[in-house]
């Protein structure tokens, strides 16, 4: 389970920056880092390849990609929504579906318990070398610099500017000023742009994940749609109830929100 996040996570990271930068990586020398570190960590050519590829709107054979969601509820009552980029939608929905009925459960309609907001997270620039870390002006106190963020962002679009445990900035937008906003920040604050996305935020009541036979169906559902190819998100209202820390983890795994 912990290759399969980290995979996804070098996915998402390759899509991004070969979206925001271009896909060749000669010429991104972002989306050459994290090819580096992908293959470093195993990750097949192919799925390389073809997350390269998604950020510039193709399929590795230059088939133009199109947007599609598959809707589905899981025991018990979990509302799940997937986020799909296919050269065959009808067949990547056809292959949803057979996943479905395989660990039981029921495509039906689920977006309406969502609503579609920006998700932008920033980060600050990591030096390269000792050397350059030396060089480094002195940095603002935490305090001062969210500030300064949450300034650059309002002004920019933003909706609700946070910060993580990690210490990275999250911003909240309208999907439609998303991009504009990553753009418009990390470029006055030089900030990296640690992913940027229009995501399925849950409206409506969270969900309660109590029993551990449900926790590990749910789990292993999941997991199976995770890794099907077309696949670029997961989004659920489910959160841990009385499971295990580890059976919740595995489910957590899977989820994009």
């Amino acid at each position: 389970m912990k290759k399969t996040a980290q995979r996804n996570t070098f996915a998402k990271h390759l899509t991004l920056y070969s979206k925001l930068y271009g896909g060749n990586p000669a010429l991104n020398p972002q989306l050459a880092t994290v090819i580096a570190a992908a293959k470093k960590s195993g990750m097949p050519k192919a799925n390389i390849d073809a997350a390269v590829a998604r950020g510039q709107g193709k399929s590795t054979s230059g088939e133009k990609l199109e947007a599609v969601t598959f809707e589905t509820i899981m025991n018990p009552s979990v509302a799940i929504v997937v986020d799909i980029e296919s050269d065959n939608k009808n067949r990547s929905i056809k292959d949803m579906r057979s996943l479905a009925k395989k660990h039981k459960a029921l495509a039906a309609p689920t977006a309406f318990q969502f609503t579609r907001t920006g998700r932008i997270v920033l980060g600050t620039p990591q030096p390269d070398t000792e050397g350059a870390q030396q060089q480094q002006p002195e940095q603002q106190p935490a305090e001062d610099r969210f500030d300064d963020v949450l300034m650059a962002a309002v002004e920019a679009g933003a909706e609700d500017v946070e910060q993580d445990e990690d210490g990275n900035y999250l911003l909240w937008t309208q999907p439609g000023s998303t991009h504009h906003v990553a753009q418009t920040v990390a470029k006055e604050l030089e900030l990296d742009i640690l992913s940027s996305d229009i995501i399925y935020k849950p409206t409506a009541e969270m969900v309660e994940v109590d029993d551990e036979g449900a926790a590990l169906a749910l789990g292993n559902f999941l997991a199976a749609v995770k890794e099907y190819p077309d696949v670029l998100a997961i989004y659920s209202n489910a959160v841990q109830g009385g499971i295990s820390d580890e059976a919740w983890a595995k489910i957590e795994d899977c989820l994009d929100v």
